[in-house]
């Protein structure tokens, strides 16, 4: 035995891996890599559920509206339901009105100065009448009397036309039957003469076509 060799030494160990190598490092390279993959694999979850989130977000919000959709529909429906209930029975009754209107346009006005017991009745006859259209009125049946208007097909029934070159066309020259409106729906229309060989109502004022088409500023136009 050598005397350079110490029994208590140990001799160093120079295997492979034993010291820090490129397997150390190499270990190192694999764990950031499993970390990136997954951090990629977690913001990839993170955006589907952002995703899942935002669409039952909109869809709360389609519900919602579609709901307060319903809510006004019901709300419209149950106003109109109350409102135009008594249609029917309007509609029933405007016949009382009209033969009103009848009894008291057939007693003569000469008639009614030389009796005074007609006049008394022609009297009674026209409070109740004024009662009547009071009382529709209260229910929010108003009387349509468009004579001197334009027609309004919405509201007025053509039955003849006349002609009137001394007021615009279309314009409403008698009521052969009064109309009714149940607040802004037209509850029966109005029976009525139309004017037609006018001028044509709104393009044109009358005063100025007359006196354009006709030299003569007299209220006769000259004719004699």
């Amino acid at each position: 035995m050598s005397d350079d060799t110490k029994p208590d030494e140990q001799p160093i160990d120079t295997q492979p891996g034993a010291a820090p190598g490129p397997a150390a490092s190499g270990g190192q390279d694999v764990g950031v890599a499993q970390l990136k993959d997954m951090i990629a694999a977690l913001q990839a979850e993170l955006d589907a559920k952002t995703a899942a989130v935002a669409e039952k977000h909109d869809q709360f919000v389609r519900a919602l509206a579609e709901t307060e959709n319903v809510r006004r529909r019901l709300e419209k429906e149950k106003e109109d339901t109350a409102k135009y209930a008594i249609s029917k029975f309007a509609k029933d009754i405007l016949s009382v009105g009209d033969n009103f209107q009848r009894a008291i346009s057939a007693v003569p006005q000469d008639a009614v100065d030389t009796d005074p017991a007609l006049k008394s009745l022609l009297d009674g006859v026209i409070l109740a009448e004024r009662d009547f259209r009071g009382a529709l009125a209260r229910h929010g049946v108003t009387v349509v009397e468009p004579a001197g208007q334009p027609f309004n097909p919405h509201h007025h029934q053509a039955v003849m036309e006349q002609e009137n070159p001394n007021v615009p066309n279309g314009t409403v020259l008698q009521v052969f039957q009064s109309g009714y409106l149940i607040d802004d729906r037209c509850l029966r229309p109005a029976m009525v003469v139309v004017s037609r060989g006018g001028a044509k109502a709104g393009k044109t004022d009358p005063a100025n076509t007359h006196a354009a088409e006709d030299p003569d500023p007299s209220p006769t136009g000259g004719d004699t």
